[in-house]
């Protein structure tokens, strides 16, 4: 039979992801507080769009915990919750590990370049207090294994986990605390152009696991 034509199905399907991608970045960067409660017609006014998607948005945000809800009482973003954060990172630590062992064997010079330019930007970011710059060139010498991998079940996880991360992360690039990784990195990109695969993916794991956060 013909493919049925529906021209409205892809625009609420735009809508319900720019819904979602707009509060999670809210959310990771704290536009959204944490515990702030999320009342739908306000969110609906803010983003422009009917309830419908913002409703959609705040479940698959709910699903990858960025948010609570208690239904007919109220909606919230979710707190700081150590445990949470704690899973997350032995999930993406894993992740990554996964991503740089298979991705170290076909890494080129570019590549391993583009690794040590992202580590340069990251440590000017750090020492200018730049938060937004560098979570962006963290992700951006993450992101050179992460792509080589080709792993679409490594990049589906880390999606779901990172935004988790990312929130305690902003605290940690804000402060001293967050230098440690510059070094970290230069290491990676060094066993890498060693084409040491092992030893890169433990380096990138513990990266990861070297994330503090203190909730005081």
């Amino acid at each position: 039979m013909p493919v049925p034509q529906n021209a409205a199905a892809p625009k609420r399907q735009l809508l319900r992801d720019d819904a979602f991608t707009t509060l999670r970045a809210a959310i990771v960067d704290g536009t959204l507080e944490p515990e702030e409660r999320l009342v739908d017609a306000d969110l609906s006014a803010w983003l422009g769009v009917s309830r419908t998607p913002i409703r959609e948005a705040l479940a698959r945000l709910e699903a990858a915990g960025l948010v609570q809800t208690r239904p007919g009482r109220y909606t919230m973003v979710s707190p700081l919750d150590v445990r949470a954060m704690a899973d997350a990172q032995a999930v993406a630590a894993a992740m990554h590990e996964l991503a740089m062992r298979a991705a170290v064997p076909v890494m080129t010079s570019e590549h391993i370049a583009a690794m040590r330019m992202a580590n340069d930007r990251f440590a000017l970011a750090l020492r200018a207090a730049d938060v937004d710059g560098a979570v962006g060139a963290d992700d951006a010498f993450h992101a050179v294994a992460v792509d080589l991998c080709a792993n679409q079940a490594v990049r589906s996880v880390l999606d779901q986990y990172t935004p988790l991360l990312r929130r305690m992360e902003r605290a940690r690039f804000s402060s001293l605390t967050g230098r440690s990784s510059v070094a970290q990195h230069a290491e990676i990109a060094d066993l890498a152009e060693r084409g040491d695969a092992d030893g890169a993916a433990r380096q990138a794991r513990l990266n990861w696991l070297t994330l503090e956060w203190d909730p005081n």
